[in-house]
């Protein structure tokens, strides 16, 4: 496992982050075409991940709100890129799940589609925050993605989701594996996140994250 102490936060930190997420957060476009993408304005950090990681429930959890991300127990929910602007400092980007989303093959390529062309051609676009199960750790599907974001040079972060449900000694061990398949990407951020949407583990240091890499 990375040496944490190097990631930590300072306290000036974790206060400042709280206080921009604190802040007015609201919903500003979904866009289900690049044309309808909003124009570029502000830097954003997106959230990226297989359908049912748990995305929306953790955009509303960093946020502090509880219907911002619109959550749905059936994988292939969000069917749009959402845009919220965040105090008017940087965008948060909420993109469709890939995956097992029980819709047709058709719709499921145009949301992939979608997704691979706006990272790709985004240049606002500071991070992905990229959502793993702790509970199910890397799969291919999350492989593959982890090589279109490196083809397209974007930054980003593995971020566990729903830690709550596994032991502490399990959380160690799934962060520790989630390092490890970071370490063979180039593009990959070297530290993974645990967090839980739930008891809120891991979200003041996400929060510290975005906000960093934000600029803001």
């Amino acid at each position: 496992m990375a040496d944490f102490d190097a990631y930590a936060r300072t306290p000036q930190e974790l206060e400042a982050a709280r206080k921009l997420f604190a802040g007015p957060c609201d919903f500003v476009a979904g866009a289900a075409s690049l044309e309808s993408l909003p124009a570029i304005a502000l830097p954003e950090v997106a959230f990226a991940g297989r359908s049912n990681v748990g995305k929306s429930s953790l955009v509303n959890a960093v946020t502090g709100r509880r219907s911002l991300a619109r959550t749905s127990s059936n994988p292939g929910h969000t069917q749009q890129i959402n845009f919220f602007d965040l105090g008017g400092r940087l965008f948060l980007v909420d993109l469709p799940g890939y995956g097992f989303a029980r819709v047709s093959r058709s719709l499921k390529e145009a949301w992939q589609d979608l997704a691979v062309a706006y990272l790709r051609g985004r240049p606002t676009l500071k991070r992905v925050c990229l959502l793993i199960d702790a509970r199910h750790g890397v799969k291919d599907a999350d492989r593959e993605t982890m090589k279109n974001l490196d083809r397209a040079a974007v930054s980003y972060q593995l971020v566990l989701t729903k830690a709550d449900r596994l032991k502490p000694a399990d959380i160690a061990r799934a962060v520790t594996a989630a390092e490890a398949a970071a370490r063979q990407y180039g593009a990959a951020h070297p530290r993974a996140l645990a967090t839980s949407s739930e008891t809120g583990l891991g979200i003041a240091e996400l929060r510290a994250e975005i906000a960093s890499v934000a600029g803001a």
